[in-house]
């Protein structure tokens, strides 16, 4: 088998039923999650005909998804103003944080996967503890919309950006802000570390993507190799290259060493939003508004840095025809420079990839809240409130638990009303799960479980609710009798001041001329 020369398309998964926002390859190299706005989670097997699993629980769009390290929990964020925490498993499981109070734009493993990193509308940026499940601080110096937070690889920086046109870097163990970038034209969409830590990256709206080296806080490198903004980039684990995706509809690898835009590829029919190197560097995967998960492989692997860039230039920078104007005599001409890049469309179907049959997993019972008030227990169920205000009313509340088993169901692409012997040679073609589904409806009982877990939930947001508009009540109220005292006492001392004017008038002696 010959070297690859180019990245090519290798599979393409199909099951969202809207844009793909977000997606991340499990360190164990067997299997490929992602969000989309139609509010689930997918997590895709990466063995040939394997089953695809899609988690319900989230009242919104998923803005963002990520591996723990060991590749046992899967992390989302969503507009409904919540952080799930999955176990991607046949039950379903997971864990809600709550502690923003709008929608949740990214969130981000530490690097031991101990804490949680989280980006928001509410113009904060929020780290959570994994073990104890619960908020532990939040940094709050950005003055808009926060689009994107990360830890660098030893977990004592945090780097974040957002619609204030800034990136920040923060100091995890004091919680101050050491550095601000401020040389965004628009917002800056997404922010990342390289894999030594030495540099970050910072993409915008305006196209543009700009790379600072955190030895000297100084701009290293600055590209403009797009035609519309920037939604998502990854680094290479080697740090020699950068891929990004863009509303222009196209993925760009960068060469970070020779600094230039070495490759263009079309794969998505609309603009992509998200792309992510695997923990290899060998595959990356890209997600866009056609709802489809592209997942390509890299040539970076099979060859040396040298060899790419050789090959590359060979290819990029042939030869020219000779120009008519070069056969004697000469006279003066324009040469037309060329482009570098080289052009990949992946218009060619690839043969590896079946639409994968889809397993729907409903939300399991465990349903827990993070938070920073006392906790409440409600038949075994244990929720926690945050002592935050809430804002940005337009908002879903995705706070919805389901109670019971969880229940699968058949439905999918291609994949409904197929019999037992199917299941059986699928299972004996080398599945990633051995579990029979169930497709049976819910039980009475599991339906009114819900119903009831539901009903809890509302009344524990209505409680939330009341308690923060009692202590707004409290407030004003205070405020109201502090003005009632300071007039009281404005009244007593010009009452006073009348009155000793008066007898002083009135004692003093009348003197006639």
């Amino acid at each position: 088998m010959s070297l690859q020369e180019d990245p090519t398309l290798e599979r393409h998964f199909k099951g969202h039923k809207d844009a793909v926002t977000c997606a991340d390859f499990n360190p164990n190299r067997k299997q490929l999650a992602s969000g989309s706005v139609d509010k689930s989670l997918m997590i895709w097997n990466l063995a040939p005909k394997a089953r695809a699993f899609r988690y319900v629980g989230h009242q919104d769009v998923i803005t963002g998804v990520q591996f723990s390290p060991a590749g046992n929990l899967v992390a989302t964020s969503s507009k409904d103003r919540t952080v799930r925490l999955w176990t991607p498993s046949m039950k379903g499981e997971s864990t809600v944080f709550k502690a923003h109070t709008a929608s949740v734009r990214s969130v981000a493993f530490s690097h031991d996967g101990q804490r949680l990193v989280t980006a928001s509308d509410d113009k904060s940026v929020k780290v959570w503890s994994v073990h104890r499940q619960c908020f532990i601080y939040s940094l709050n110096q950005h003055t808009n919309w926060v689009r994107c937070a990360r830890f660098s690889p030893d977990g004592r920086l945090i780097a974040s950006c957002g619609d204030d046109r800034t990136v920040r870097l923060w100091d995890t163990s004091t919680k101050h802000c050491i550095n601000c970038f401020t040389d965004s034209g628009e917002s800056a969409t997404f922010v990342g570390f390289n894999s030594s830590g030495t540099c970050i990256a910072s993409s915008g709206a305006d196209s543009s993507l700009k790379l600072w080296d955190l030895r000297t806080n100084k701009l290293i490198q600055h590209y403009q190799v797009h035609t519309a903004g920037i939604n998502s980039f990854s680094f290479h684990p080697s740090n020699n290259y950068l891929i990004s995706g863009s509303s222009d509809g196209t993925l760009k690898i960068l060469d970070l060493l020779e600094g230039r835009l070495i490759y263009t590829l079309h794969g998505h029919k609309g603009i992509v939003i998200t792309v992510a190197f695997s923990r290899a560097g060998d595959l990356f995967a890209s997600g866009g508004a056609d709802g489809q998960v592209l997942m390509w492989r890299t040539n970076f692997d099979t060859k040396s840095y040298q060899d790419v860039l050789q090959q590359h230039s060979r290819r990029s920078t042939p030869d020219p025809l000779p120009h008519l104007t070069d056969i004697h005599p000469r006279a003066p001409h324009l040469h037309r420079p060329q482009p570098t890049d080289i052009q990949i469309s992946a218009a060619v179907a690839d043969t590896l990839s079946t639409d994968p049959h889809v397993i729907e997993l409903g939300q399991s019972v465990h349903s827990t809240t993070a938070a920073a008030a006392n906790s409440h227990h409600f038949n075994g169920l244990s929720t926690h409130h945050m002592a935050t205000s809430r804002v940005g009313g337009w908002m879903g509340e995705g706070s919805t638990s389901r109670a019971g088993a969880a229940v699968w169901s058949q439905t999918g692409d291609g994949g409904g009303g197929r019999g037992r012997r199917e299941e059986e040679e699928e299972e004996e073609r080398g599945q990633t799960h051995s579990l029979e589904v169930l497709s049976a409806q819910p039980s009475r009982l599991d339906s009114t479980l819900r119903h009831i877990v539901q009903q809890l939930d509302i009344l524990t947001q209505t409680v939330s609710v009341l308690e923060e508009r009692l202590s707004l009540t409290e407030d004003k109220l205070k405020e109201c009798l502090l003005n009632q005292s300071q007039i009281l006492k404005d009244v007593r001392s010009s009452g006073d001041r009348r009155r000793t004017e008066s007898e002083e008038t009135e004692g003093s002696p009348v003197h006639f001329t």
